[in-house]
């Protein structure tokens, strides 16, 4: 018997949770075939998104909002992907449409609070974290406050973990905090969401031995990212758990692991 529409798209959300990226392609490509309504073209195109396909997958959005203009959802998918080309303006335009479909849509919310956090609108960044929580308590807690004392707290406790000759090593490696990460530091990185990048490094590693690298001339500098890390946080103590994990991460680039040694070792 052939699968009902809503059965298959159960299977590729389920496929989508599991991160099973291509059979969530080829289950939404026959959703589409049997049931081309926005909701079929949404998970289409959230599967082609997830497997890697930015184009194929904007198109998909884009049909799913021209069979229903209100489909939040898919709004919020595309202003996603245009965050995902650091394209703002265009993000903040997408997300307004989302909420102009559903004023309380939670994602949404905290969607144009981040983007508004980039544009220093701290009270209107207030009012859409509130009215996210308000609509979702449990997955959509208001970023708790990352202050510097905090910050200077747990970077003092991580320091003082470390081996001696390490520790001396870092005494030249400034810990700075910034906001939000600047256009230029996106850039650097690539294929990194903006909201989702919570500390960065740069400058020589230990490791290097004056070798000729694009860093070798760049004093050596750890910076975190504020409302990034708070946002990510639900509590307090989560908070200052999620800040001492970026700043062993960055501790590792700065020697000269990448993001796999990292992963390997529970800080990715």
């Amino acid at each position: 018997m052939p699968r009902s529409a809503e059965s298959l798209k159960a299977e590729v959300e389920a496929a989508l949770d599991e991160g099973d990226a291509d059979r969530a392609v080829r289950l939404s490509r026959r959703l589409v075939e049997g049931e081309a309504d926005a909701d079929a073209f949404y998970l289409l195109g959230l599967s082609l998104l997830s497997a890697g396909e930015p184009d194929d997958g904007e198109d998909a959005l884009l049909q799913a909002v021209s069979l229903d203009p209100e489909h939040a959802d898919s709004w919020l998918a595309l202003s996603d992907e245009a965050l995902m080309r650091l394209d703002f303006p265009v993000a903040l335009e997408r997300v307004q449409a989302a909420l102009r479909s559903d004023p309380t849509h939670p994602g949404a919310r905290r969607q144009r609070a981040a983007l508004r956090e980039r544009a220093d609108d701290t009270a209107g960044a207030l009012r859409d974290y509130t009215t996210a929580w308000l609509a979702d308590p449990d997955r959509s807690p208001v970023p708790v406050s990352l202050d510097d004392d905090t910050i200077e707290a747990v970077v003092d406790e991580v320091l003082a973990e470390l081996h001696p000759t390490l520790r001396e090593w870092l005494r030249n490696v400034p810990v700075i905090v910034e906001d939000v990460p600047s256009l230029e530091v996106l850039l650097e990185i690539e294929a990194v969401h903006p909201f989702e990048l919570l500390g960065s490094y740069s400058g020589r590693t230990i490791s290097d031995r004056g070798g000729e690298t694009p860093w070798s001339t760049l004093p050596p500098v750890i910076t975190l990212f504020r409302h990034n890390l708070a946002r990510l946080a639900h509590d307090r103590e989560d908070l200052r758990a999620q800040l001492r994990i970026t700043l062993l991460h960055e501790i590792g680039h700065a020697l000269g692991l990448d993001e796999d040694d990292l992963a390997e070792r529970g800080l990715a």
